[in-house]
């Protein structure tokens, strides 16, 4: 199987349960990710967050349609400052412990069942997102969640070669 890029598509922050969400979505198809897949992985992400501990709530998710029946959530919460919380869901992977292979039923991957923060197309944001945590919410004088919230990768592909 030879490598390819898939395609990146950025949205819109959007609020959910009171945290302030970037949201990425990933798939090879370019007509986007499917609507129920994404009102599905939606529904189920406030179970994917953790609870609020005074630092400013902003997250950022990446919805993955991948190449056979899966679907999958990352969501990555920041915490304690400057610490990612993963919180991850898969949908339609039997692999995962789905319960079928229909890319609109979520489950949450059990903590501690697969260690797993992201394949290499759900971690093309990382590096964006760390530098525009420090740009805007670590290195000024007074921290700029607005200023974060609009500081997203661009759309394209998961990578630059």
């Amino acid at each position: 199987m030879a490598f390819a890029e898939k395609n990146l598509l950025v949205l819109e922050p959007v609020e959910i349960a009171g945290r302030h969400l970037k949201r990425y979505h990933v798939t090879a198809d370019p007509a986007g990710i499917e609507p129920e897949v994404e009102k599905a992985a939606y529904a189920l992400l406030p179970e994917l967050l953790p609870e609020p501990d005074g630092t400013p709530a902003a997250a950022f998710a990446v919805l993955h349609r991948g190449g056979d029946t899966g679907a999958y959530l990352n969501v990555y919460s920041w915490v304690w400052d400057n610490v990612l919380h993963f919180g991850g869901a898969a949908a339609g992977q039997p692999a995962l412990d789905c319960p079928d292979t229909d890319p609109a039923h979520f489950v949450r991957v059990a903590p501690g069942a697969r260690n797993w923060i992201g394949c290499v197309w759900e971690l093309a944001p990382f590096g964006h997102e760390r530098d525009a945590w420090v740009r805007h919410m670590l290195a000024p004088d007074r921290p700029d969640l607005a200023g974060y919230l609009a500081d997203a990768l661009a759309s394209g592909t998961t990578g630059r070669t």
